[in-house]
């Protein structure tokens, strides 16, 4: 999986051998218990003389790929640095993220890029790429200089936090992709009907006194950029889908032939408007909003025939002090590193609604080929990136058991099936929580 837009600390190759866990690998088609070897950093070779690591009764997947985190810097460390979001990443079983451009500044210019680099380099405790913003400022008017971004190793284009509300400017980036060859990596938002709005418009929002967001301002926009998207034969990626008109667009984009793809977000597959009741804006609040019943039972239908090719966390960290204002004026966004695979497959596959294996591919092969970069795999000869879950422990999700900087997940108070055990990312141990030792990063 070695990539040069992926940066780390580095530090020694992983030598171990994980002995008699499952192993499964839905990309390789292997589903077996057998031992698995890193000697040097590569999966296979000769155990002789290696640590051994007990998977009994544990399954090794590979590493999970978050292609949309949220790591603040520079601007807003406090809440969260790329030391910390990486940590929180190799606690949760990633061993691939990318960074969101919506930093203060946008993360606009190659030398921005540079210098995010070389942090990465020094602090990741697993690989960390970047998106540059689509547009300078993320202002939505003027094209940032894409080719030369890519050639610095930028991962993708993104405003995200912002769409590109001008459609000729759409257009001229979708133009511009073919000489940068980027994805273009979209937050799909129109302003005017968003406007004012904290919640899902609907009924749960007109009881709770609460300005809504109405579904159309996301689906109106994928629309028009899968429109804009087959007219110049351009590639766009759409993100945190949460209503069931977007993945009709989708879906109908797909099937004109228009290279589309489309990430969801696990609060979006578990949570509903429903759940704001309490108007907590740290773990209930996040854009797009959580919608209603229909929509979920969409999203959760789309992630498994693929119209939804990947799940992304939109790991979003923030102060304290700002999700403790009234709901209509906190900030959006809400942390996912550290409960993403957890929760899910306590609520979806252990329901029986959602194949383990889909759920490893989703968050790991397919999370990595919608913004290109390699899929982890189990085969002999690649690069360990793996994780090790322990499916039947569980843990109780609480504000002091975070490596993130921030507390605001939607999902405090839970108790999930699921321990990540142990990471190796980029042929390196990562994380090590095994038995009943505390976490330990490397």
């Amino acid at each position: 999986m070695s990539d040069m837009r992926l940066l780390h600390k580095g530090g020694p190759a992983a030598d171990l051998v994980i002995r008699g866990a499952r192993v499964l690998d839905p990309l390789a088609g292997i589903d077996e218990v057998r031992d698995v070897v890193v000697r040097g950093g590569v999966i296979g070779g000769d155990p002789d003389g290696l640590e051994v690591v007990d998977g009994a009764g544990m399954t090794v997947i590979p590493g999970l790929v978050d292609p949309h985190v949220h790591l603040r810097t520079p601007g807003r460390e406090d809440t969260e640095d790329i030391a910390s979001g990486s940590a929180a990443a190799a606690a949760g079983g990633f061993v691939a993220i990318v960074g969101m451009p919506n930093t203060q500044p946008a993360l606009d210019d190659p030398e921005g890029l540079a210098k995010l680099q070389q942090l990465a380099r020094a602090e990741a405790h697993v690989g960390v790429g970047f998106f540059c913003a689509i547009t300078r400022g993320q202002k939505g008017t003027e094209l940032t200089e894409a080719a030369e971004l890519a050639q610095m190793g930028a991962v993708g284009l993104s405003d995200d936090g912002r769409p590109v509300w001008d459609s000729l400017v759409m257009r001229r980036a979708l133009q511009y992709q073919r000489l940068a060859k980027l994805p273009l990596v979209l937050h799909e938002e129109d302003p005017r009907l968003a406007q004012g709005g904290a919640m899902h418009e609907g009924p749960v929002a007109a009881r709770l006194g609460i300005a809504g967001i109405p579904s159309e301002s996301e689906s109106v926009m994928v629309g028009r950029d899968v429109a804009l998207a087959r007219l110049e034969a351009g590639r766009i990626h759409i993100c945190h889908v949460s209503a069931v008109e977007t993945v009709e667009e989708v879906r109908r984009g797909k099937q004109q032939g228009v290279a589309v793809t489309a990430e969801v977000s696990p609060h979006h597959l578990l949570l509903i408007d429903e759940d704001v009741d309490g108007l907590d804006p740290a773990t209930r609040k996040m854009n797009p909003p959580l919608r209603g019943r229909d929509d979920r039972a969409a999203l959760r239908a789309a992630l498994i025939d693929g119209t939804l090719d990947c799940i992304a966390t939109d790991h979003a960290p923030h102060g304290a002090s700002e999700k403790e204002l009234p709901f209509p004026e906190a900030p959006f966004g809400v942390t996912g590193l550290e409960t993403a695979f957890p929760v899910l497959y306590t609520d979806l596959v252990l329901t029986g609604e959602l194949p383990l294996d889909v759920l490893v591919r989703r968050m790991s092969g397919d999370a990595a080929r919608v913004v290109d970069l390699p899929q982890p795999t189990l085969a002999d000869g690649a690069e360990a990136n793996l994780a090790l879950v322990d499916l039947d422990a569980t843990w109780d999700v609480t504000a002091d058991g975070f490596q993130s900087k921030s507390r605001n997940s939607a999902f405090l108070g839970r108790t999930l099936h699921g321990v990540v055990r142990l990471t190796v990312a980029q042929g390196r141990e990562a994380w090590r929580r095994l038995g009943t030792e505390s976490g330990r990063l490397s």
